[in-house]
């Protein structure tokens, strides 16, 4: 298992215990606009409300070169800005503040979101034939503030991996994918939910990581937190 720890995890996952021993169950914050990952919180059953995060997502170069240690502070860097933000309005309370990041990777060299239509052509020539690694990071940080002078803040970070093979596409298939739209906003420049279903031959692993949120194994890390939902 590929975690990250820090040294208020113990608070972090007593906070969680907490929710199903008669406690406030804590409020869950999706620090992400996304809607794939909304829409996989919501098909989970779990209630959760969403504050965008807005963090300088620009990536060092050893973290350029340590694709699972890009996801994962990025993943961080989300949750947290939304937890200072959560915190400056004076929160009274528990939370609970969930960042996510996903990457496509292939020979080492992240894929994010094409800048351009020849940028996506250029992704999906690369991916084609090919079997590359989807990469999801979640962060998720317990926020306890009984009183605004007693907060204590932990987080725990872990990396889901998949394995996605591409069909071999032509020429045509790639152009006629990327008139559909779906890929300029997706890391990789495609949408396994959606219309690229159709480029891809097999999948190992999960697939809602692939989408953008391993809720499955969110619900295994943290199994005292969303029971209750």
């Amino acid at each position: 298992m590929d975690n990250e720890q820090n040294t208020h995890e113990a608070a972090a996952c007593s906070a969680g215990a907490a929710a199903s021993g008669g406690e406030p169950v804590p409020d869950i914050i999706l620090a992400s606009g996304s809607p794939r990952r909304k829409q996989l919180l919501e098909d989970a059953g779990i209630a959760f409300s969403v504050r965008v995060s807005e963090v300088d997502e620009t990536l060092e170069p050893d973290l350029l070169a340590d694709p699972p240690e890009a996801a994962k502070k990025l993943a961080e860097r989300k949750a947290g800005a939304v937890v200072q933000e959560v915190l400056s309005e004076n929160y009274l309370g528990m939370a609970a503040v969930l960042g996510a990041d996903t990457m496509v990777v292939l020979d080492g060299e992240i894929f994010g979101k094409p800048v351009s239509l020849s940028d996506a052509k250029r992704m999906l020539r690369r991916l084609s034939g090919r079997t590359h690694e989807v990469i999801t990071a979640v962060s998720l940080w317990m926020v306890a503030a009984p009183a605004i002078e007693d907060i204590s803040v932990g987080f725990r970070t872990f990396v889901d991996r998949s394995a996605v093979t591409f069909r071999c596409l032509t020429d045509e298939e790639i152009a006629d994918y990327l008139r559909k739209g779906e890929s300029f906003d997706k890391a990789g420049a495609y949408a396994v939910q959606g219309e690229g279903a159709s480029l891809v031959e097999r999948v190992d692993g999960s697939l809602d990581s692939v989408i953008g949120l391993p809720v499955g194994r969110l619900l295994d890390e943290f199994p005292d937190l969303f029971a209750a939902r």
